[in-house]
């Protein structure tokens, strides 16, 4: 039985309900306080192309994730959670701007594709390509910055991609403290991107820990900076690489672990198999390190006023498991967008709770800023709105429509419909019924399909229209 097409008034009602729904709910709720009115610290922490169903509470069966499994059950696991874009760079923009990537100008990656066929880049061709020149338009306001009005310091530990040139990097975007990695991928223990050394502390390029693995070294400067930092609020931002594979020109290219942790794991009995051990290792070992970070808060008795924030920077890739969702990283259906989140939020959000709501990534920038006390930048247009209401179980999502573009790959949600006109395939599907979207309603709902590309036009010239971002808009 198929289901009931909407009318066109019902379909522009719905729409107009959502923008005044996302106008309306930037007002937020107050934030709760420990006495004496310190806002609360933050911790958000991002994963690398980890699978929907690569933990435990997310129904994986294979992998130990412990200390993520028991964050989702101090707090809210989301379930209907999507990010921005099908790979990292922009994803991670969005994060940090509260913007879709077409608004702030970041919606492609700055990477070199060379590598991709085995051509190592020597230093002085490599300082002129577009993987060390590009960067996110210095315009853009980043959380860090607007959080200084509330006092706030703020770390940066782990994989930023935002720009490799000095004026892109960290320090000059509002963060107080980095180390980490300045591109999209690295070799976990050399810290180099196809034999280019690419690991920061603050400022300036470093080799002083070449040969530790990166999620031990992240582990490490996220707990120095939140001990430093227990008398203030904080924002802590972990962006690990795990488990993305390694930046080698080795083909398959690895998904790097601690012979420990690969070990703890059954013996692959294939080379299939061998990669997803490698992919689980890392997971887990990431896991532990999470783990030590949310030890520190309980020590310094900080986890009460502490927002944590947990989820996977887009679709899982290799040998991640998405399931039940189709597609993978960099792809428009499901599996390349939707994505594990959970938040904990003691006082505001109750443990142990699922949010099946429609939201996304730009729903944190808004929330964040309303939980500091701080208002968003002005003259600034956000695409999110403030979900601490959704996550507590107090209201619905005023969401009711996300869009997508990566080139010529284009897809949008709106209710529960999602259209996808893509490389790798097309459709329109019903994920009230269909979440891995296996059958396409285009010639049963044409009228639907109709309505959400007229939408997407209108998205598109809305994006157009907005005051252009580098580095890729001609302006």
């Amino acid at each position: 039985m198929s289901t009931p097409t909407p009318s066109r008034r019902d379909f522009l009602r719905t729409l107009g309900a959502s923008a005044v729904a996302l106008s309306a709910s930037r007002g937020a709720m107050a934030s709760p306080r420990r006495p004496g009115g310190r806002p609360p610290n933050i911790l958000v922490i991002v994963s690398d192309d980890q699978g929907y169903r690569d933990l435990g509470c997310c129904g994986g069966q294979t992998i130990r994730t412990p200390h993520l499994d028991g964050l989702a059950g101090d707090g809210v696991r989301l379930t209907n959670f999507y990010v921005t874009w099908p790979a990292c760079t922009p994803s991670r923009g969005s994060l940090l701007t509260g913007r879709y990537p077409q608004r702030n100008g970041t919606y492609d990656m700055y990477r070199n594709e060379k590598p991709d066929y085995g051509y190592k880049y020597p230093p002085e061709e490599y300082a002129v390509t577009p993987e060390r020149i590009l960067g996110m338009d210095t315009r853009e306001v980043l959380l860090p910055r607007v959080l200084k009005q509330a006092g706030y310091r703020s770390g940066i530990f782990g994989k930023w991609d935002l720009g490799q040139l000095r004026r892109f990097l960290p320090l000059q975007r509002g963060f107080d403290d980095f180390y980490g990695y300045v591109n999209t991928g690295i070799d976990y223990y050399t810290h180099e991107r196809y034999g280019v050394p690419s690991m920061y502390r603050n400022n300036e390029p470093t080799t002083e820990d070449k040969g530790t693995y990166t999620t031990d070294l992240f582990q490490r400067e996220a707990l120095r900076f939140m001990q430093e930092n227990r008398d203030r609020p904080f924002l802590c931002y972990v962006p690990f690489n795990a488990p993305h594979i390694a930046s080698v020109l080795e083909r398959p290219r690895p998904v790097q672990a601690p012979e420990a942790y690969i070990e703890s794991y059954p013996k692959p009995k294939s080379k299939d198999e061998a990669r997803r051990v490698e992919h689980m290792a890392a997971v887990t070992a990431m896991d532990d390190a999470i783990g030590e970070l949310l030890a520190l808060l309980e020590e310094l008795e900080l986890a009460d006023n502490t927002i944590v924030v947990f989820f996977s920077d887009n679709g899982g890739s290799g040998t991640a498991d998405n399931a039940p969702l189709r597609g993978r990283k960099g792809q428009m259906f499901e599996g390349g967008l939707r994505v594990p989140c959970m938040v904990r939020w003691p006082g505001a959000i109750p443990a142990g709770t699922v949010c099946d709501e429609f939201l996304t990534s730009m729903e944190i920038f808004p929330m964040l800023c309303n939980a500091a006390g701080v208002a968003p930048p002005d003259g600034v247009v956000l695409d999110g709105f403030d979900m601490t209401p959704v996550l507590a179980g107090k209201a619905p999502s005023p969401r009711k429509e996300m869009l997508w573009q990566r080139r010529g790959d284009r897809a949008a949600r709106v209710e529960n419909w999602k259209w996808v006109e893509s490389a790798k395939g097309s459709g329109l599907f019903d994920l009230s019924t269909d979440i891995g979207e296996a059958h396409d309603l285009s010639k049963e709902q044409p009228e639907v399909l109709e309505r959400i590309k007229a939408r997407f036009a209108e998205w598109t010239q809305e994006m157009a229209e907005a005051e252009p971002r580098g580095p890729f808009r001609d302006y």
